[in-house]
């Protein structure tokens, strides 16, 4: 499955990706975790220090070395050079399987241990200070959005996204990427008030949208989330010994956070599995052709000097089938 976690800054995003990585480790399925946040804290949070995160290799800088790969052999691609973020895939690319070993992962993907198990991480790359006055974040989360236009995930297999915080995804066609999006939001006006917008941009296109409630102290909090968000209030989760351990870089073993904690993590994942079912790889087809298209016509075409449009290829869709035979 293919999850968002999403919410303005400070909400705990990125504190409770972490905590939902871990626990699905701890199932022993295989996890992809990809911080695509603008503030890089996913490897902090998974346990490595701040040097060990620093030295992980950026996606946005190794953007050339994944076009050429994921390209393949697609004729309707001239060149790696004229691919952009939402390129997608059609006959002859090559796509991405999450337990699979190749060139992309090689280059930038490195694992985590998490008590005994192991998760592969990806990070975008921090937004640096060369990149002020010149650079745009969404270029090097176009990183991102590429692989997951090219990547064929199976029930049971998880790729855990720690997207940028409030409404910027939507800058680009990568919130449509994901059978689910969970928005972490605090019992506040602001806190609601990103899940409002979320809400309101995502209608169109069938986005599965839970609300995780963060930083929830008593009941006044919970009914205050309630009355907001009504039914998409999935689970709340309050303070927690274990998570301050970890944020001072001393967690105790992950089978040691609090039992409502845990249980927490399993509705999240139970919501998750559930959308398996539901999966429509037309529409998911569709959509990213849709996004594509209007890249294309809006700034690709002129970026690149190509015709983009013609990289559709109008009879594939992307499905597990497929990952057979590409």
């Amino acid at each position: 499955m293919k999850i968002a976690f999403v919410g303005k800054g400070g909400s705990g995003k990125t504190t409770l990706s972490s905590l939902f990585i871990r626990h699905l480790a701890a199932t022993g399925a295989p996890v992809i975790a990809v911080d695509a946040d603008i503030n890089q804290h996913l490897g902090p949070a998974l346990g490595l220090t701040e040097e060990a995160a620093a030295r992980l290799p950026a996606m946005g800088a190794r953007l050339p070395l994944i076009k050429d790969y994921l390209r393949g052999s697609n004729s309707r691609i001239a060149s790696a050079d004229t691919m952009i973020k939402t390129t997608p895939p059609g006959e002859g690319s090559r796509l991405l399987r999450v337990r699979e070993n190749n060139p992309v992962y090689d280059a930038c993907a490195r694992p985590v241990e998490l008590d005994g198990a192991a998760v592969r991480l990806m990070v975008t790359g921090p937004f640096t200070e060369a990149d002020l006055g010149v650079a745009c974040y969404h270029s090097k989360t176009g990183a991102v959005e590429l692989c997951l236009n090219h990547l064929v995930d199976g029930r049971d297999e998880y790729v855990v996204v720690d997207m940028t915080a409030g409404s910027d995804s939507f800058a680009s066609g990568m919130f449509t990427r994901f059978d689910i999006t969970f928005l972490v939001a605090e019992p506040t006006r602001k806190g609601v008030s990103v899940y409002r917008q979320y809400k309101e941009y995502a209608r169109d296109f069938g986005i599965a949208l839970k609300v995780v409630g963060n930083k929830v102290r008593d009941s006044d909090d919970l009914d205050y989330l309630r009355a907001e968000v009504g039914d998409d209030l999935l689970v709340t989760v309050g303070h927690s010994d274990w998570v301050r351990a970890m944020e001072k870089g001393r967690p105790p073993r992950f089978d040691l956070l609090e039992a409502p904690n845990r249980a927490s993590l399993q509705a999240l994942q139970d919501a998750a599995d559930a959308t398996y079912e539901r999966r429509d790889w037309e529409r998911y087809t569709r959509q990213m052709v849709h996004f594509h298209l209007k890249n294309a016509q809006s700034w690709g075409n002129a970026r690149t000097g190509a015709d983009l449009e013609a990289q559709v290829d109008p009879g594939y869709v992307l499905q597990e089938s497929v990952a057979a035979t590409a």
